[in-house]
């Protein structure tokens, strides 16, 4: 039985955590910054860290992507703008744990050379924004942000940044664009951003959680982050819980880690029900069913079953949850955030929307299951950025696992389920 490693979640239930009194001194960034900066890219890279925001791409070989030498300003940027339907452990962490986030910042600023660094925040959560404002403010007031910090010569400033609330400015471009003034629509790659980044220089975008797990790694060790995990997925993480689970909310525990795992520690499915479907990594991620509880969640198990980690948010839906409600509510979602800048995604999306809100409502015909899929088709791998990808996930794989779902809904001209009945005082 996997237990839990509880890290960077350690101090959630101390009164004060979110300030330096409840947090501690920075002692990891005193660390770093009397170390070589290529020492430091070089101890993430030992640790096997991966980036924590869904593509799990090597953090530490992200780093070493920054020309050095090249006479230009260097930037870290750090993508806090979580908003897909499931995903939820970037925000607690920020308002339970903000000044992790703060020294993971100036560790990683250091190792990269940057004398400048962005956290990018979701504009709806404006408590959020306000904590981490805090947590900066306090950082400052130490002496721990601004010039020579800790007499090492080094100079940081750091600027909390809120965004106008776009899920495509979660797409680490986009978010450059609109952190730069403009409207947030991806970029084309190449160039790549280590390269011409935020204002055209080198920068780097790393997700909350990488950079809020790299004070862990230079206090303790490459060899103790390593130690935990899979051969090539290191560590560990914050699991979501959410949905028809006794008890939701976030699990830190080591990759690799199961689902069956998971619901023991979270008290199961909801009384009286059983599991009926699930997604791994957010509603972008091909929802697995019953069939895959033993899965070890790691990028490379998850990905060997036809899904995707992801964000490791677990959403869990039961018996009483209409499937092809649930991937029409998620399409909904993704018609809405589509930024339009590619003919795919803008209107591909659109066009699955409408016809599953037909299919839905039992309307439409078994040919509709093969129009959805050949739109998908035509977006997946087509579109400008992961946006369009993401969308075609939930449909090809519910109508690989439910295909018998969405016929039952033409054959009785109508919804099976009772949209009651998954709801909180459904199950009363």
């Amino acid at each position: 039985m996997t237990t839990l490693t509880p890290v960077l979640t350690d101090n959630w239930d101390v009164a004060g955590s979110f300030t330096l009194d409840g947090y501690g001194e920075y002692e990891a960034a005193k660390k770093a910054l009397g170390m070589e900066p290529d020492a430091v890219i070089q101890a993430v890279k030992d640790s096997g860290l991966r980036g924590r925001g869904g593509a799990g791409f090597p953090t530490g070989m992200k780093w070493g992507f920054i020309p050095q030498g090249d006479g230009k300003a260097h930037y870290l940027v750090v993508n806090a703008d979580e908003s897909e339907p499931g995903t939820c452990k970037d925000i607690p962490l920020m308002m339970a744990n903000p000044h992790s986030l703060v020294e993971g910042v100036i560790i990683s600023s250091y190792a990269i050379r940057a004398n400048h660094a962005f956290i990018y925040i979701r504009g709806e959560v404006l408590h959020v924004i306000r904590r981490v404002q805090a947590a900066v403010r306090e950082a400052y007031e130490k002496g721990y942000l601004g010039a020579d910090i800790f007499g090492s010569g080094y100079d940081l400033d750091l600027v909390v940044h809120s965004g106008a609330g776009a899920y495509i400015c979660g797409e680490e471009t986009a978010l450059l664009d609109s952190l730069e003034g403009y409207r947030g629509q991806p970029r084309l790659k190449p160039p790549f951003p280590a390269v011409a980044g935020l204002y055209a220089s080198p920068t780097v975008v790393n997700n909350v959680e990488s950079i809020a797990s790299v004070p862990s790694i230079i206090a303790n060790g490459a060899d103790w982050f390593a130690g935990m995990g899979t051969e090539k997925s290191k560590g560990f993480g914050i699991f979501s819980l959410s949905g028809h689970v006794t008890r939701p909310g976030q699990y830190e525990a080591p990759l690799g880690i199961t689902l069956r795992e998971l619901l023991d520690m979270a008290g199961g499915i909801r009384e009286g029900h059983e599991l009926k479907f699930w997604t791994p990594g957010g509603s972008s991620t091909p929802i697995f069913t019953a069939e895959h509880l033993d899965v070890p969640l790691d990028f490379e198990s998850v990905g060997a079953k036809g899904s995707m980690l992801g964000t490791r948010a677990l959403q869990i839906f039961d018996e009483t949850t209409c499937v092809v409600r649930a991937v029409l509510r998620w399409t909904e979602f993704y018609a809405h955030e589509s930024c339009g800048k590619c003919t795919p995604c803008r209107e591909g999306t659109y066009w699955l929307k409408q016809v599953l809100k037909r299919l839905e409502k039992g309307q439409g015909s078994e040919e509709d299951l093969a129009t959805i899929t050949d739109i998908a088709d035509n977006i997946l791998g087509r579109s400008f950025c992961a946006l369009g990808d993401g969308a075609t996930s939930p449909i090809h794989s519910s109508v690989k696992h439910f295909r018998d779902e969405y016929l039952k809904h033409f054959e009785i001209g109508g919804c099976p389920f009772d949209p009651a009945a998954s709801t909180v005082w459904g199950s009363k």
